[in-house]
């Protein structure tokens, strides 16, 4: 059996934590044996308080240790492990893999999601992105992994750092997009919700094309009057600036600036 440790309890510890436990519901040979979190009682309700502590020294030993907190802590916490030459493995999509303590074995246990508090995900959809110093490591980390996603891929630190930066494009901007969005629909008394067909469709359309074969809309007409008719409607200063950007980069596309 594969013994597991999370440190942390914020979303992407406990979304872990819930998927170890379905993994192990399943009979998987991974087995969390306990999670470290600085307030118990933020991970309580998904454990038994004998698996909890709140203290790095009263830490178990196990095959694999899960630093899932915010990505300023990773060094700190790495460097106030009470042990030597286990495998310690952070969870950060933007973070290098040598930043953790050199007192332990490296690795990254990267899941590309976005996670929400009280939002269950199907975790076995969810990539998992490894990286570690040796093979021997990263078999390790492959198998956990496996235990609880369809969607392995081995990615070194310079190769997430570039995935990170996609995935705030793709996901954090665009949702930005959508609340300016739900914006304009509010000031105009218009509801959102008309609007959720056409998001649900752009976003399955790229599971078919390409998002440069699916691109639509007046900037790839260059529809000229519908886009100053847009400008001209536009009252809040940061909407029509962010237009204005995303409509040159569609019409500029593939091309120099």
């Amino acid at each position: 059996m594969t013994k597991v440790i999370i440190i942390g309890s914020g979303n992407v510890a406990q979304h872990l934590i819930a998927a170890f436990q379905n993994s192990q519901k399943m009979g998987a040979e991974i087995e969390l044996v306990q999670v470290f979190s600085r307030q118990i009682e933020s991970v309580s309700h998904l454990l038994d308080l004998s698996q909890i502590t709140n203290d790095l020294n009263t830490l178990i030993e196990a095959d694999l240790y899960i630093i899932a907190i915010s990505d300023d802590a990773i060094a700190a916490i790495s460097s106030q492990l009470p042990f030597k030459n286990r495998l310690v493995v952070h969870t950060s999509g933007s973070v290098p893999l040598n930043v953790l303590d050199d007192n332990n074995r490296k690795g990254v246990f990267y899941p590309l999601q976005t996670f929400t508090k009280n939002k269950p995900v199907d975790f076995r959809t969810i990539p998992i992105c490894l990286e570690s110093e040796n093979a021997t490591d990263y078999q390790l980390l492959d198998k956990v992994a496996k235990s609880i996603s369809d969607k392995i891929f081995a990615i070194n630190s310079e190769q997430r750092k570039a995935l990170h930066v996609a995935a705030v494009f793709v996901n954090n901007f665009t949702n930005h997009l959508y609340q300016i969005g739900q914006e304009i629909c509010q000031e105009h008394q218009v509801p959102f919700e008309i609007l959720n067909p056409l998001i649900t469709e752009t976003a399955q359309k790229i599971m078919l094309l390409s998002p440069s074969e699916a691109q639509t809309g007046p900037a790839k007409r260059n529809d000229t009057a519908t886009i100053e008719a847009h400008e001209a409607f536009l009252s809040k200063e940061n909407h029509l600036a962010i237009y204005k950007t995303l409509t040159q980069s569609i019409q500029h596309n593939g091309k120099k600036l």
